[in-house]
Formats: structure tokens, C-alpha cells, sequence
């Protein structure tokens, strides 16, 4: 049998003699107390002993951590660096999970291409709008995460035009809009029909 009810932190439980503590709770003074906020979850003892109490967290909190891949959203860019918003992460089995809010990143200059860093100009790389592949380098100033799309496998993966057409890769640096053939530059990620 299952109950569950939420709690905030420091919430009393029960008392440590009818219940063992679980994740998220703790005992102190003879009592269970709740360490987070989230679902009170009682389960049944194993071989008829005490039930367990355990807290569940009502949202798990997933920040990006150094070396994850993250989607981004460039929201402005400057001369040195592009701003962007952090919108996916990758999980550790592959695949990618949406942020419960953005996180902002910033992708500096440097930190565009692996060669010929001193050739980069990122207005010829992003644009505000962009969808771009990142991955997270440092964990920056108290303002934005440091990211990089340094790697081949990295950069932009979905563009418009100004008339709001998809723009399409037709190679690592430039991509085509689909409606009117105009070529624009861009830092691609690599491109399927570019090998």
C-alpha cells in the first residue's frame, strides 16, 4: 500500500520508531523529517518490517554540466561572442531532455572553431533565431554557461531565412534558403548529404 501527500522541507514525518527513513528524508531527534520538497511516498517494509518513508522531488532539477551537448537558441550576438539560451541537455543513454527553464549561454569567439580561430566572425557563423549544438566548456561567470561548437558535429542544425523559410546545409560554412536559393553563412553541424 501507497499514500502520498506533499511536504516542504524540515516537514515532520512520523516518528523513527514506526517508519525508517528513505531518499529524500532524514531522522533527527527520533523523528523522520523531509530533506526536499515533493510527494510524501510511505512503502511497505521488506519481510513485514518498518514501511519506508521517502520524499520524491515533484520536478527533478537538470542543470548542464560540464562536457554535455545542449540545444541552444542564440538570442543576440556581438562582435565577440553570440548569446544563446539553453533550451535542451543531453542525457547520458543519448538522447536529450527539455529544461524546465532556459539557462543562458554564451558561445565566445573563440570557442566557434577549432582552426583558424583568428579568421572567425560570428555574424558570418549565427544568427539571432538559430538553433544551434553546443557543448558546455565551463560553467562560465555568475551570468552564463561557457559553450563551444569547436567539433564538426557541432553548430547550427536548424536556421530561417529573413523571409522565415527554412534554410538548408549544402555545406559545412553555408546554407541555401529552401524557397529562393540565397546562400547564407553559418557554422553547420555537420550536414547528412555532406560526408
Amino acid at each position: 500500500m501507497e499514500r502520498e501527500e506533499i511536504v516542504c522541507v524540515g516537514y515532520r514525518l512520523a516518528a523513527g520508531s514506526a517508519a525508517n527513513p528513505g531518499e529524500g528524508t532524514y531522522l533527527r531527534d527520533g523523528y523522520v523529517h523531509a530533506s526536499i520538497v515533493g510527494r510524501r511516498v510511505l512503502t511497505e517494509g521488506v519481510a513485514g518490517g518498518k514501511p519506508v518513508l521517502s520524499v520524491v522531488s515533484r520536478k527533478q532539477l537538470r542543470v548542464p554540466r560540464v562536457g554535455a551537448t545542449v540545444g541552444c537558441k542564440i538570442m543576440s550576438i556581438s562582435p565577440q561572442f553570440a548569446k544563446a539560451t539553453i533550451l535542451l541537455l543531453s542525457t547520458d543513454d543519448g538522447g536529450t531532455v527539455p529544461l524546465a527553464e532556459g539557462f543562458r549561454g554564451m558561445i565566445r569567439v573563440q570557442d566557434i572553431r577549432a582552426t583558424e580561430k583568428d579568421k572567425v566572425v560570428v555574424y558570418e557563423c549565427f544568427r539571432p533565431g538559430d538553433i544551434v549544438l553546443a557543448r558546455v566548456i565551463s560553467l562560465g561567470d555568475a551570468k552564463s554557461y561557457y559553450l563551444s561548437t569547436a567539433d564538426d558535429a557541432l553548430g547550427v542544425v536548424y536556421a530561417e531565412s529573413e523571409t522565415g523559410a527554412p534554410l538548408v546545409p549544402v555545406s559545412w560554412t553555408q546554407v541555401e534558403d529552401a524557397e529562393t536559393g540565397v546562400l547564407e553563412t553559418r557554422k553547420v553541424a555537420r550536414p547528412a548529404s555532406i560526408s
